[in-house]
């Protein structure tokens, strides 16, 4: 079980506070994460929402925390330098700090990503870089991983960020488990577009790229051409390259890329296929390529991956 500290402050939206509570909690009893939430000032704080909360734990929970969350801030407050103290120290100690939306303000005032990359809500990254112009703040992704230090977009890709600690940390089974139990997507990828002009169509039933994204997860384990993707749901090739980074943010050859890598993934760890067959089930036709796109997305090796997500 991991110790994760959720940092509460006095204003704060109720929602954000409640994103790592709900996906890293234990409400379901799978003993993962033992998750409390902090203030810098115990007791009764306000939310924006009209409504109260009462928080037990001072910031001497962030000095044994695996996982620190930021999951907030109000830009117009100066953090203190206990918080920031107790932030840098954690960090230091090898916790991994999440800094959801606007908490990459509290990130970068912390200096723990000095030189690197933050990721914030589109409607702030401008002001956060201004303030900190020796990082390089984002605004068209939904989250970034540092490795030591996460941080995400908006509300939404809160959820998204969590979901991908969770996955990072105890494997792809797991994340897909808690997202079926929260009824939300089991995976957005970080490099996903924050802002995409037209998400679904008026329609759901003429949505053709979920169509399409549906017939491709059938045939994960098949060659798919683009030309053969696209006739699937009657477009050319051209307008379906178009839709299909208009409703997602990526492009086609990408998505399939990162569907084939959660196959691949979630066959490692839950199964004791060769690696030659995990690869061709994931569609990557030898395990050379599979071993390729696993260094060049993920950092590791297929056996490595098998080897830190094995069942206990």
């Amino acid at each position: 079980m991991r110790s994760v500290a959720v940092l509460a402050f006095d204003g704060m939206s109720p929602f954000h506070l409640s994103v790592p509570c709900l996906v890293l909690g234990d409400p379901w009893g799978d003993g993962r994460y033992d998750v409390r939430v902090c203030a810098e000032e115990p007791g009764s704080l306000r939310t924006n929402a009209g409504f109260g909360i009462t928080v037990e734990h001072g910031l001497s929970v962030m000095e044994t925390a695996d996982v620190v969350i930021l999951p907030s801030w109000e830009p117009s407050r100066t953090p203190s330098s206990v918080l920031l103290t107790a932030i840098r120290q954690a960090h230091a100690r090898g916790a991994v700090v999440l800094g959801l939306c606007i908490g990459a303000y509290l990130v970068a005032a912390s200096g723990i990503a000095d030189g690197r990359e933050v990721v914030t809500h589109w409607r702030w990254a401008a002001d956060l870089q201004a303030r900190h112009p020796d990082l390089a703040v984002r605004a068209d992704v939904l989250w970034s991983d540092l490795g030591d230090v996460m941080t995400s977009a908006g509300t939404a890709s809160s959820l998204d960020c969590c979901l991908h600690l969770v996955r990072t940390q105890y494997g792809v089974e797991a994340a897909e488990a808690r997202a079926r139990d929260l009824v939300i997507a089991p995976h957005r990828s970080g490099s996903q577009a924050q802002y995409i002009p037209v998400p679904v169509p008026p329609d759901p039933g003429d949505d053709v790229i979920e169509k399409a994204m549906v017939w491709a997860r059938a045939r994960l384990d098949q060659p798919v051409s683009l030309d053969e993707w696209a006739s699937a749901v009657a477009l050319s090739r051209r307008t379906f390259t178009r839709q299909f980074r208009a409703r997602t943010g990526s492009s086609g050859q990408a998505w399939l890329l990162q569907q084939r890598l959660d196959r691949a993934r979630l066959l490692l760890e839950t199964t004791d296929h060769p690696v030659e067959r995990v690869a061709t089930a994931s569609g990557f036709g030898s395990s050379a390529a599979l071993r390729h796109h696993f260094h060049a997305v993920l950092g590791t090796t297929p056996q490595r991956h098998r080897q830190d997500f094995a069942p206990a």
